[in-house]
This record gives C-alpha cells, sequence and structure tokens, in this order.
C-alpha cells in the first residue's frame, strides 16, 4: 500500500512538473529535482517488497494444500 501511494505521488509530481514547464513557470526545476528524488525512494521501496516477498518465500517455501476434490475415497467394503 505504502508503495502505491509514494508511486501515485510520483506520477502526480511528474505532471505537475510537466504543466510548470509547458506554462514556464519557476517551478519546474524544483519540482523536478522532488520528482527525481521521488523516483529512487519509490524504486526503493518496490525493491524491498519484492526483496520481502523472495526472503520469506525461501524461507517458508510454497504452502501446497490439498483440495476435497484431491483427498483419498475411502475404501469400499465387498
Amino acid at each position: 500500500m505504502r508503495a502505491g501511494i509514494i508511486i501515485a505521488l510520483t506520477l502526480s509530481q511528474l505532471v505537475v512538473v510537466l504543466l510548470s514547464t509547458l506554462a514556464g513557470s519557476w517551478l519546474a526545476f524544483p519540482m523536478l529535482v522532488a520528482t527525481l528524488a521521488s523516483s529512487v525512494v519509490s524504486t526503493w521501496s518496490v525493491l524491498d517488497i519484492w526483496v520481502t516477498r523472495q526472503q520469506w518465500r525461501q524461507r517458508h517455501g510454497v504452502v501446497s494444500v490439498p483440495s476435497s476434490a484431491a483427498r483419498e475415497r475411502p475404501l469400499r467394503r465387498s
């Protein structure tokens, strides 16, 4: 969730940079620097989530529980 919010903020900053550049505003350069910093933070947060999930999978493995359809049938009495 946190990574999604950071990515959304970075994309919003990118839109502000583009619009302020087209308007010739002084705000374009400071927002560009902030957007570059936010892109580094968002990349770091996504990589953190990915590495954490990989570590969890390596430590705990894949848990496979058979469904009810996969259960053995009881033996029939003759």
